[in-house]
């Protein structure tokens, strides 16, 4: 089964959350081993387009699905507190090695 938004094939959920803020998520997260170059060049891009009445409710759309993937997933969430390591005795000063 193929899915489509808006006329869009989306078919992982990078494809989804594109098709959603209609931006690619990389501008506004980066990606790995950018250089000081292209990571000033994706904020400007990105300011423009915040900058652009068009994209105005962008940040309340994000919200928005940030909390819907919450909502969806609380799994994601469930924190486990790790075991605390037993606790060690300080060697002696002066004690032979």
């Amino acid at each position: 089964m193929r899915n489509y938004v808006g006329g869009h094939r989306a078919d992982t959920p990078q494809d989804f959350a594109e098709l959603a803020l209609g931006t690619p998520a990389e501008l506004w997260l980066g990606v790995d081993g950018e250089s000081d170059e292209e990571r000033a060049a994706r904020l400007d891009a990105a300011r423009d387009i915040l900058a652009d009445p068009e994209y105005r409710t962008l940040p309340d759309d994000l919200i928005r699905l940030a909390a819907r993937v919450v909502e969806d997933h609380p799994d994601l969430f469930n924190v486990v507190p790790l075991a605390r390591p037993a606790h060690r005795r300080p060697a002696h000063r002066g004690a032979a090695a």
